[in-house]
């Protein structure tokens, strides 16, 4: 693969993500810069009217930062990936137009299970053990990609309306997000023994990537400042899981923020995040989950280093 300077954008509904690197002839990933805007691009979400103007501006001006950024390091190709709230947008072509007017970046809309594949190789990536099967799932601002691999290879991908931010907004108090999410996870399981699958969960090792995801783990280890490297690979138990979701339900959103490790921007969807991660656990079987702050965007870098090398 080409080690010459790349960058990569993952626009999903809730963050906006710039990663700016090389990828090794191994396919290993060497950061230069990372940054995330919490621009929530699918806030005020409607299927009529799609995309807000407010989410729009707030967006466009995280990718002009962005761009200036990249110019700055001088990368040499750039691949933007938008998701959900883009892809099921009435005017997300126009929004898309309006991007690369604005900021010169030409954001590619992937389906969910593009979304899925590219966030399984970005994971993997990370992972200190590839070995057997892995159960991934990316709880992201508009939808929820589950992706289960076997030694690398993709055996089932599919994406769930379960985003947080359109599960927050739209539903808003726990038991009626829970409904919610029972009734699109049980559709899942159902799929996935119809293909034989659940015979390859026990033993499995189950991998949660995005804000939800990293948020538990900083929280876990009570982090101040935000260190990916201690964050990737940490292991969360579901009864720690439980703690958490304990502790931060009664607390109005502006005091969860006084809790060390949570995010700015996510205070109000924390709740969404963890009842999705601990619903999939425990229709799945899993008391423990793997953090990975590898994900779509390390995927989406991977995947700018194979266009690159074939141009």
């Amino acid at each position: 693969m080409s080690e010459q300077r790349l960058a990569a954008i993952d626009l999903g509904t809730n963050t906006a993500r710039l990663l700016i690197g090389t990828v090794g002839t191994d396919g290993t990933i060497a950061p230069d810069l990372v940054a995330r805007r919490i621009t929530r691009l699918g806030g005020g979400f409607t299927r009529e009217r799609g995309i807000s103007p407010e989410a729009r501006e707030r967006t466009i001006a995280a990718l002009q930062e962005f761009s200036a950024e990249i110019r700055r390091l001088g990368a040499v190709s750039v691949l933007a990936v938008a998701t959900s709230a883009v892809r099921d947008a009435v005017n997300g072509s126009g929004f898309c137009g309006e991007v690369e007017q604005r900021t010169g970046i030409r954001l590619t809309v992937v389906d969910g299970e593009r979304e899925g594949d590219l966030t399984r190789a970005g994971v993997y990536a990370g992972l200190d053990d590839r070995n057997g099967t892995v159960f991934i799932f990316d709880v992201g601002g508009g939808s929820t990609e589950y992706t289960l691999v076997h030694e690398g290879d993709l055996l089932f991908t599919r994406s769930l309306p379960l985003g947080v931010v359109r599960l927050t907004e739209g539903k808003g108090e726990p038991a009626a997000m829970a409904d919610k999410i029972n009734r699109e996870l049980n559709p899942l399981k159902e799929a996935m023994a119809g293909q034989g699958l659940l015979e390859r969960l026990p033993g499995a090792t189950l991998v949660g990537t995005a804000g939800t995801a990293t948020t538990l783990a900083a929280i876990s280890m009570g982090m101040i400042d935000y260190d990916y490297r201690r964050v990737n690979n940490y292991v969360v138990s579901r009864s720690e899981i439980i703690d958490i979701y304990r502790k931060l339900l009664p607390l109005p959103p502006a005091e969860r923020l006084s809790v060390p490790g949570m995010e700015p921007g996510r205070e109000d969807l924390i709740i969404a995040g963890m009842l999705v991660t601990l619903q999939t656990m425990a229709l799945f079987g899993f008391e423990r989950m793997k953090v990975s702050d590898f994900g779509l965007l390390e995927g989406v870098l991977l995947w700018a280093a194979e266009q690159h090398d074939e141009k």
